[in-house]
């Protein structure tokens, strides 16, 4: 059974000066407009449009929170760096990312979301280093894995991992395809850790 089988739509943020009071507990997913987020989420929440899909990168503005267990929520951040968005609508956009990831106490942890054929971007990296004097641990999801060989695939894993690895302890990594369902128990397990929903989900039905 899925995590995420009472999920539920809470609200959507578009500006950082109107984000609920932080508590409870909350992973945030965030990556490149490009990267397949969306899908990701979708596919781990076992939803065919819990986030929305867009064949146009960039689309989705605003903050969106999804309650999963009481005071528990999974935070679907805007996508970053589409080229074809206005300056100033970038801007504004990482403003509310910013403001999302300087301010919530409750944050137990960001999955990275990135394009496995084009990982640790410059824009990646930025958010990474930006992220580390928070303390805040980051678990990469390398999506679109299916588009890779085997051995591309190990081979990435394993540079990215090496990169990541010098950063710290708050870093992991893993392979992750959508259509090809690969990675999803692994990463469920990692964000039950991080919510702490562990022993909830062990409770037999009331």
């Amino acid at each position: 059974m899925s995590l995420f089988r009472n999920i539920e739509f809470v609200t959507t943020v578009a500006d950082a000066s109107t984000l609920p009071q932080s508590h409870g507990a909350e992973v945030a997913f965030v990556g490149r407009s490009n990267a397949g987020k969306s899908t990701a989420i979708n596919a781990l929440a076992q939803r065919k449009r819990m986030a929305f899909v867009s064949k146009t990168p960039g689309r989705t503005q605003h903050i969106n929170f999804f309650r999963v267990g009481p005071d528990h929520y999974l935070i679907d951040l805007p996508g970053y760096g589409y080229a074809a968005v206005p300056a100033a609508e970038r801007d504004r956009w990482n403003e509310l990312i910013g403001g999302y990831l300087r301010t919530r106490s409750c944050l137990r942890g960001v999955v990275l979301i990135m394009d496995s054929r084009h990982p640790l971007t410059a824009l990646d990296l930025q958010l990474v280093d930006w992220l580390r004097p928070t303390g805040v641990p980051v678990h990469v999801l390398l999506n679109k894995s299916d588009k890779l060989t085997r051995q591309e695939s190990i081979a990435t894993l394993r540079d990215v991992n090496a990169a990541l690895g010098k950063l710290g302890e708050n870093y992991s990594a893993q392979l992750f395809s959508s259509p090809h369902r690969v990675g999803i128990v692994e990463a469920v397990a990692k964000i039950r850790n991080w919510l702490d929903l562990e022993e909830e989900n062990k409770k037999p039905p009331v």
